[in-house]
């Protein structure tokens, strides 16, 4: 059986690839699949988040084994079928660490394996790749990024406090640079001692 998902990049504008995999391909396909549908270049890692229905991270599936013990579970290990048990289900994909690219899939579709085709394989494109990885979507960055709202009530006594007053005449205008550069120098002398011949 072969598995359509839908791969969404977490942006603004609608960006999102189909793409074609056997169930007994593993997620390691899957992500040199998704590198393919996006263009996205060098060999950063990469981690795969496997969702329940809430959206809350069942599993992490790194690329790499990343564990103190070395027997954590990689992407090679889990089959496509194992990821998505069923059409609906999620994923989270993560690509790159300075630039971090993040990307929503859903099983959309499971069909017959077609003769003479080389899985994976990119069957729809929408949305024109980004430069460079895009910011955080509006809501998110809204709830992670935004500062505490000030109140109206912050501001009630600002035109008390501060409106009225003025700065004149609290410079006296009795600071002497040339006095206060002869004392520095003065002082300088004494500790340091150079002054002595």
């Amino acid at each position: 059986m072969v598995y359509k998902i839908r791969i969404i990049l977490d942006t603004k504008d609608d960006i999102f690839r189909d793409i074609e995999i056997k169930d007994k391909q593993n997620l390691w396909n899957l992500h040199l699949g998704i590198k393919s549908a996006f263009t996205l270049m060098g060999d950063d890692l990469s981690l795969f988040n496997i969702l329940d229905e809430d959206g809350t991270v069942v599993k992490t599936v790194p690329l790499e084994d990343m564990s103190d013990d070395g027997d954590g579970e990689i992407m090679s290990d889990v089959y496509i079928n194992e990821a998505f048990s069923k059409v609906g289900d999620k994923l989270h994909f993560q690509y790159g660490f300075m630039d971090l690219w993040e990307f929503f899939l859903e099983l959309v579709e499971i069909i017959d394996e077609k003769p003479a085709v080389n899985y994976p394989i990119t069957v729809f494109r929408f949305g024109k790749m980004p430069l460079k990885a895009p910011s955080k979507s509006g809501a998110k960055k809204s709830t992670k990024n935004s500062a505490i709202p000030l109140m109206d009530d912050d501001f009630t006594n600002f035109d008390e406090d501060f409106g009225s007053g003025s700065f004149a005449g609290e410079d006296s205008g009795d600071f002497d640079d040339e006095e206060e550069e002869d004392d520095f120098n003065d002082d300088f002398y004494e500790e340091d001692g150079s002054d002595e011949v």
